[in-house]
């Protein structure tokens, strides 16, 4: 979970992204203009920063120069409707991790912080991770082992196989089916949630499997196979 800053003065799309955030883990507060980010945010330990370029007062630029300088570990997204090549060196330039061009989809926001994250906490990714037993169908963690059944061992399985350890929906019916168990779309929500429960019984995060619209699932945690 990191916690995030989303600077943007369009109250709806600002909106839309601190609730997506949220509902991904992570601890989001929003932030209209670079002023109100200084004002009320100094007592926020903040890891990344979304921000968008055309703010009232203070712009973009000179925010991310202002961060970049007081907190050179700080994590920046730039989110932008400014798509020209000197707009993006100007950006990369005043400390710019990541430079997105809008409109951006929340997947592709999601995408750039997990990719980021991976440079701001090193340590989530290698000290806990989950033990799933394949022959006694338990599930290991922190908070200790969890029993599963066929179909959902069958599925975490797949998950730590597979690329970014991401699943499309198809690919996730066809594990189920060959665990004996062949869910419609509907019914395969059910399955991803009691997963979900089983993970975080475990000791995950809060949301152990992200959502990837019109697409599939990611398993966001990291699995060892035993």
């Amino acid at each position: 979970m990191l916690s995030i800053a989303v600077v943007e003065d369009n109250d709806d799309l600002r909106a839309a992204i601190v609730n997506a955030l949220g509902g991904e883990g992570h601890h989001v507060v929003g932030f209209d203009c670079a002023e109100a980010m200084a004002e009320q945010g100094q007592a926020l330990r903040i890891d990344l920063v979304v921000v968008d370029l055309n703010l009232p007062g203070e712009d973009g630029v000179s925010l991310t120069r202002r961060l970049r300088t007081t907190n050179p570990e700080i994590g920046i997204i730039m989110m932008t409707a400014r798509t020209r090549t000197d707009d993006k060196r100007i950006g990369y330039e005043s400390g710019a991790d990541i430079y997105l061009a809008k409109p951006v989809s929340l997947d592709e926001l999601s995408a750039a912080i997990l990719a980021l994250s991976r440079r701001l906490r090193p340590v989530l990714s290698t000290p806990a991770a989950l033990m799933l037993d394949t022959v006694r169908l338990t599930l290991g963690g922190p908070r200790g082992a969890t029993a599963l059944s066929a179909p959902e061992a069958a599925l975490i399985a797949a998950f730590a196989r597979a690329q970014d350890h991401r699943l499309e929906t198809w690919q996730i019916i066809a594990v189920l089916e060959q665990a004996d168990r062949a869910p419609n779309r509907n019914a395969l929500n059910v399955t991803i949630s009691r997963l979900s429960a089983k993970l975080r019984q475990s000791g995950t995060a809060p949301h152990p499997i992200r959502a990837i619209r019109n697409w599939g699932y990611q398993l966001c945690e990291p699995i060892v196979l035993t």
